[in-house]
């Protein structure tokens, strides 16, 4: 295969991952493809472990949103029609928000994939990049040999699996999204989260000045991280049974194991 045939691939990997993802309010659906593609690394691939927290304290995040959206509409009680308004541009930023996660499913399930069925193509790198290629390549390696890899191994991929993200998927459609938030007081809360995923232990949480902050949003990642080796990988993956409503059971898990795309 050349390059261009290479990516046309990825970008078909992509496709099954945008589709297993489901549509923009199914984050069930999200937290178990990437629950499958933790188990599927042999445990491995640590990102879409947190990842698939990630997904399911948001939905409480969302519910939390529309709930206070409510509470402050009374800055509006004059005019309806700057009310709906305020009320259309939190539902178009809540959207956004489910969209990158989405996006960044579709992402995590064609990038493993792919390396783990091109890893040895020496045109395939270019692909994703090729320092993202190397951790995965080592994750494939370790799950072939049925090996545990170090959790400084981990966390190196979990890092740069991360900042890929970050810059390719998250910070622009923040940058977007952002100013198109003009209700002053729902986004002076929107963009300060504090974030308690099910294996945080008691009293942690992570705390934002501003979402928005690339810097911050990687450095709460790597505290993600830092907390789930602190209490676990197995307590860290029990704890998605934690939320109101777990990863749910898709229709179909054959897409989503190593080697059985057609």
């Amino acid at each position: 295969m050349n390059a261009q045939e290479l990516h046309a691939e990825f970008i078909r990997l992509r496709d099954t991952g945008v589709r297993l993802a489901g549509a923009l309010s199914e984050i069930s659906e999200r937290a178990a493809v990437y629950r499958q593609l933790y188990l599927e690394s042999g445990r491995n691939h640590i990102f879409p472990l947190i990842a698939a927290h990630g997904a399911l304290w948001a939905r409480g995040y969302f519910a939390f949103g529309l709930k206070l959206s409510q509470l402050l509409s009374w800055q509006y009680a004059l005019s309806a029609r700057v009310r709906r308004d305020q009320y259309h541009s939190l539902a178009v930023f809540l959207d956004a928000l489910r969209n990158v996660n989405r996006r960044v499913c579709a992402d995590t399930y064609a990038s493993y994939h792919f390396v783990g069925q091109y890893r040895h193509h020496a045109d395939a790198a270019e692909t994703i990049g090729p320092r993202l290629f190397d951790a995965l390549s080592r994750v494939h390696a370790a799950r072939e040999s049925g090996r545990d890899l170090s959790d400084t191994d981990k966390r190196l991929v979990f890092e740069l699996h991360f900042r890929s993200e970050q810059e390719t998927v998250v910070g622009p459609t923040l940058a977007t999204a952002v100013p198109e938030l003009r209700w002053p007081l729902v986004r002076f809360f929107a963009l300060r989260p504090v974030i308690s995923f099910a294996y945080f232990p008691r009293g942690q949480r992570l705390w934002f000045n501003n979402f928005a902050s690339r810097e911050e949003r990687i450095a709460n990642g790597l505290k993600a991280f830092s907390l789930a080796a602190h209490v676990g990988w197995s307590a860290t993956e029990a704890a998605l049974t934690s939320y109101s409503e777990p990863p749910s059971r898709l229709h179909s898990h054959s897409e989503l194991k190593f080697g059985t795309i057609e």
